[in-house]
């Protein structure tokens, strides 16, 4: 019952927003969601899935435990509690090693031959355009804004639809430097799977707001030219570009939990209820319409509305204190919404990407910004709603 819910609410939010309500592309719609269905049931509902699913999860814990020897050597003299942990060292600083293993694999071309084949093969059997799906498989191994510099010849040519779609898939996917940390606050297997259902809910989205045909003779893009850099200058600039991540995300969640924690107070002793629990009750009829029990739903909305105003970080660290005290179902549930990048600092710097290749695209995105954040919102709600038939 909640997927019917879940997915009505999403088909008519997305309907009345629509660019072209005549045109909305149901048959790929309906390939995409038969996707979905199939690859959540494989890892959520099969003993093969949940052992492959455990394997990934324990390799990434494995490549955060690499990553503590780089950490201790340059932090080790940090005095710690005993039992403590420091958010810095053990969730973000390894972002520098995942980064560094993205840059040997990129140079060796082993990304490249996965991004180059699985978006042929995804855009063969939904159609989506060879680029839209070339992107969209490189910007969930990538991230951004570093995989708009694949397409930077393209950028100036795209049409406003397809600039929106590139865009929307690049707020619903997380890169794979981010997933190591990501399963430091959450279960690993739903981090996964949300990684592979988001690919698919952002352009499921986009089949209903942004509709259009593409090119036949569209050319799918290289994302490597060749190894005109010696390979240690390459390794650099992905180490570097790491710690750079990780000191930019450090930074908002100083700012964001410290603003978060001024308007909880500052709500507190005007109204006597805290500005989380306050937003929680306007998204409450959101997750409950995704599945969450009734009994959590103010809770995760809370969560919710905490990741769109500020990060999923901030909000994966709120679910991390609080997940003892919530359903599975609902854990599920608001841990697979929180895999992505949909929030109101990512929009300004999607947009301050596509205007560092293109003054005039920029300005295109910086025009309909509004609208990708709630496509990209909705392409978690939709990620949400199928994890949760699960559980």
């Amino acid at each position: 019952m909640f997927l019917i819910t879940g997915l009505l609410f999403v088909f008519g939010i997305g309907w009345l927003v629509s660019s072209d309500r005549k045109n909305i592309k149901y048959k790929r719609m309906g390939v995409l969601f038969a996707l979905q269905i199939i690859i959540s049931f494989l890892c959520l509902h099969t003993s093969g899935g949940i052992k492959t699913l455990a394997s990934i999860s324990k390799f990434f814990n494995w490549l955060m435990a690499q990553a503590a020897g780089g950490v201790d050597f340059v932090f080790g003299g940090l005095m710690i509690k005993p039992g403590g942990s420091v958010f810095f060292l053990g969730v973000l600083m390894p972002i520098v090693f995942i980064s560094a293993l993205v840059g040997i694999l990129n140079y060796i071309k082993v990304l490249p031959f996965i991004i180059k084949w699985t978006g042929w093969a995804l855009n063969k059997v939904a159609h989506m355009g060879e680029l839209e799906s070339y992107f969209a498989i490189s910007t969930a191994i990538l991230g951004q804004p570093e995989v708009f510099l694949t397409i930077k010849e393209q950028i100036p040519k795209l049409n406003e639809r397809r600039l929106y779609t590139i865009c929307a898939s690049a707020m619903s996917a997380v890169s794979a430097a981010m997933l190591a940390s990501y399963m430091k606050m959450v279960p690993g297997k739903y981090v996964v799977v949300a990684v592979f259902l988001n690919i698919l809910s952002a352009l499921i989205i986009s089949c209903i707001i942004n509709p259009y045909d593409t090119d036949a003779n569209d050319e799918l893009v290289q994302i490597s030219k060749g190894n005109d850099e010696p390979f240690f200058q390459v390794l650099g600039t992905y180490i570097t570009d790491g710690f750079k991540l990780a000191i930019t995300v450090g930074a908002m969640l100083i700012g964001f939990v410290a603003l978060v924690t001024f308007l909880n107070n500052s709500f507190l002793a005007i109204i006597h209820i805290s500005f989380t629990t306050l937003i929680g009750y306007v998204f409450a009829p959101i997750a409950f319409l995704m599945g969450v029990p009734s009994h959590d739903i103010v809770k995760v909305g809370s969560l919710m509305a905490t990741k769109l105003i500020t990060n999923e970080f901030v909000a994966m660290g709120t679910l991390h204190g609080v997940a003892d005290t919530l359903s599975v179902k609902a854990n599920a549930i608001i841990s697979a919404y929180l895999v992505s990048f949909a929030n109101f600092g990512t929009v300004g710097i999607i947009t301050g990407s596509i205007k560092s290749i293109s003054e005039k695209q920029g300005s295109y995105v910086a025009k309909f910004s509004m609208k990708l954040l709630l496509g990209a919102t909705m392409a978690s709600i939709l990620t949400g709603t199928i994890v949760g038939l699960y559980f």
